[in-house]
């Protein structure tokens, strides 16, 4: 016998219909939920286009810190969803290595360096970098080298300070970013694409396509002429490029490498960059619809309603190790992701630390560690969650036990509703949602009651999918689906 779909149909006004579904269809959609496990969720929805998903490029000059680890959390989650719902993603860190950032660092190291032996380097400039980190890659050095770097001719001994410190510093920001549950497909070095020509090639095509000038020595680039506010220098006086040249030049690989849509995750003082980028785009011909940028907000750090201060001052959290340390992987992401990307973000280390329900990401992973411990108590009373029917569901007949059934299907609609609109902390709302019904049904129902067998085993197999549901979006959001708490 065919079942109904509908439980009944009222007319509700003119032009209006309510339709109200069966519990049969609901309880059926459970089944198939249940079916799929760790599949559930999982979607063709994005056709395989390929995506490459730009986020942190962090300057290789010190330890990824907060900004970079929000960055971190956002790009990565977004990785995931978008694979999950049938993209081709693929993360990228563009490594910011030449220039005047990595010559300063070279120059503090140095310092430092020569100080240990104790050379009077006067007052230390202002410019250099500070952080405790350039004292320790000093030491570090002079462990290897030992004395005879001091002896070198100083450009060799800066070559060499240099060539120390990006190995150093890369693999310090990969040891964080692996704390971090965070994985980059491929890594991009300013470097080799300038020992690759790449930058010359780019200067050559603005020029063949005349779209530069000169003008008081320098080369210029007629960027008002692509909708920028004003021109820019492209090589300046000395015969040096600006940054803007080697960044075009990076972009133009992304085209290069044939994505359907490239995603530049970047922070909130890189607004003015866009329109440069975007006109050198145009005026290379290529499609600018391709690139997409996102802006994460600011974040503060706040630490029982005060204010934490961004210094590097030991006692400050600055560095992602240092927040990792404090309030945990699991929390850091979380609080990260759930806040939207155009939002400044307040994180609040006091409540990151609680082992409550005020604290976001504890209240849903005990939702998961709870069902475990439920079923666990099932077994202990002889009651079998294998041991199933389908027809033990048509125990299932309140209306909290419907809406929960109707949050799990609604899971892949928010999967994908996150990876078009590119909002991964519509996940995050998911599971905080999805956590709070099931405590609440938990509270309100006894799920495992040795005189009722079928209606426990009915409630065990729902909650069962709640559980499963969970443990899926947690992977989308990098954090561990624990079963005790």
């Amino acid at each position: 016998m065919r079942k109904k779909a509908y439980r009944k149909i009222d007319i509700a006004g003119p032009g209006f219909i309510n339709f109200t579904i069966a519990n049969s269809m609901y309880r059926d959609a459970l089944v198939s939920i249940r079916k799929q496990k760790t599949a559930f969720g999982t979607t063709e929805h994005g056709a395989e286009q390929r995506i490459l998903i730009e986020f942190i490029s962090a300057n290789p000059t010190g330890p990824l810190n907060i900004v970079s680890a929000r960055a971190a959390a956002y790009g990565d989650s977004l990785y995931r969803i978008m694979k999950r719902c049938g993209y081709r993603p693929e993360r990228e860190f563009y490594i910011n290595d030449a220039g005047n950032q990595v010559d300063i660092l070279a120059e503090s190291i140095e310092l430092r360096y020569r100080e240990l032996y104790n050379e009077d380097i006067g007052e230390f400039p202002v410019e250099a970098y500070h952080g405790q980190y350039v004292i320790d890659l000093a030491q570090k050095l002079k462990s290897i080298e030992g004395s005879r770097l001091i002896h070198v001719a100083e450009r060799d001994r800066l070559e060499k300070m240099k060539e120390f410190a990006l190995a150093q510093i890369m693999a310090m920001q990969q040891l964080s970013l692996e704390r971090f549950d965070v994985e980059f497909d491929s890594w991009v070095s300013e470097r080799v694409l300038r020992g690759q020509g790449t930058v010359e090639e780019i200067l050559s095509f603005l020029t063949e396509a005349g779209c530069t000038y000169e003008m008081d020595e320098a080369v210029w680039f007629s960027a008002s002429k692509f909708g920028d506010e004003k021109d820019r220098v492209l090589m300046k006086t000395d015969g040096s490029i600006t940054y803007f040249v080697p960044d075009i030049a990076y972009h133009i690989t992304k085209y290069q490498r044939g994505f359907d849509k490239m995603i530049d995750v970047l922070g909130p003082d890189h607004h003015g960059y866009i329109p440069r980028l975007k006109a050198a785009i145009r005026a290379l011909k290529h499609d600018e619809e391709k690139l997409e940028i996102i802006f994460l907000q600011q974040v503060n750090l706040f630490d029982e309603g005060e204010k934490v201060k961004m210094s590097k001052r030991a006692g400050m959290i600055v560095t992602m190790d240092e927040l990792i340390d404090v309030v945990g992987k699991d929390a850091a992401r979380f609080f990260f992701i759930r806040r939207k990307p155009s939002a400044h973000l307040n994180f609040d280390l006091f409540l990151a630390t609680q082992k409550s329900s005020e604290n976001p990401v504890y209240y849903c992973q005990y939702a998961h560690a709870r069902i475990h411990s439920i079923l666990k108590k099932a077994k202990k009373e002889n009651i079998d969650p294998d041991d199933f029917h389908t027809r033990n569901l048509k125990k299932l007949v309140r209306d909290d036990e419907m809406l929960l059934i109707k949050q799990l299907v609604d899971f892949p609609n928010v999967i994908i509703a996150a990876a078009d609109n590119r909002e991964p902390h519509r996940v995050a709302d998911y599971v905080v949602e999805l956590s709070g019904m099931f405590h609440k049904y938990y509270q309100k129902h006894t799920i495992v009651n040795k005189n009722y067998p079928d209606l426990s085993k009915a409630r065990l197999y729902l909650i069962t999918a709640v559980r499963d549901t969970l443990k899926n979006a947690f992977y989308l959001l990098g954090i561990s689906a624990p079963k005790k708490m």
